[in-house]
């Protein structure tokens, strides 16, 4: 969902299941980033990536840089609840389209400890993650329960939910303060970088490619 910065700045969270959780999520990112690098280097190492399951797996990666850029440029964030575009489909399609980007790349390897690691780390990370988000979005948007009633946590809806135009506002704020249905803005977009997803995406691919023989000509040359 991301329509926020940082929701536990927002108002103070007790410590429960979802803090808890946060804490644990926190520990484990940065380990769990270096075991996913580590696995991802190692089935390169042994095996070479197959063309088509290079290719079969841009059927996830460009639908997933595509709906991250697509969100990127409606999501407003602290000032209003996103209902349009994307996210009149889903709660969370930047979420979303990380999941596709990262079980393209699975797809890619043809590795299944690579998707079990990133299913497990997307589960434990991003659970508390948009849990926590929704505690803040139903105390600061009046129309948050009514939005969630319509609109999917993240599986996406086929058709837009159409919505009373009342969602985005704040609590005690004004009609001026929600503003219009919204649009895709560039200017959102060039201001998140979201960019960088498919800058990122690139360079993955890039690897796929020249990984492999620079690992093995290192491995020679140490020998």
């Amino acid at each position: 969902m991301t329509q926020h910065a940082n929701p536990t700045q927002q108002a103070p969270l007790r410590l429960d299941w979802i803090a808890r959780w946060q804490r644990v999520a926190r520990r484990i990112r940065v380990p769990l980033g270096f075991l996913t690098a580590a696995l991802y280097v190692f089935e390169l190492w042994r095996r070479a990536p197959r063309p088509e399951a290079v290719a079969w797996s841009l059927a996830l990666v460009l639908p997933g840089v595509w709906l991250r850029a697509y969100a990127s440029g409606y999501v407003k964030k602290n000032r209003e609840l996103t209902v349009t575009g994307p996210y009149a489909h889903t709660r969370n399609p930047l979420y979303l389209g990380s999941m596709l980007i990262a079980a393209g790349f699975a797809v890619a390897l043809l590795s299944w400890p690579v998707a079990l690691v990133l299913a497990v780390g997307f589960s434990v990370i991003y659970v508390p993650v948009i849990a926590s988000e929704e505690r803040f979005l139903r105390a600061t948007f009046p129309g948050f329960d009514d939005y969630s009633r319509s609109v999917p946590r993240l599986i996406p809806r086929l058709t837009p939910a159409r919505q009373s135009g009342k969602e985005g506002l704040p609590r005690g704020g004004s009609a001026a303060a929600g503003g219009e249905a919204g649009s895709f803005s560039l200017e959102l977009y060039l201001k998140h970088r979201e960019y960088n997803a498919a800058i990122g995406a690139a360079l993955l691919y890039l690897s796929l490619l020249m990984m492999r023989p620079a690992i093995q000509a290192l491995l020679h040359w140490t020998r």
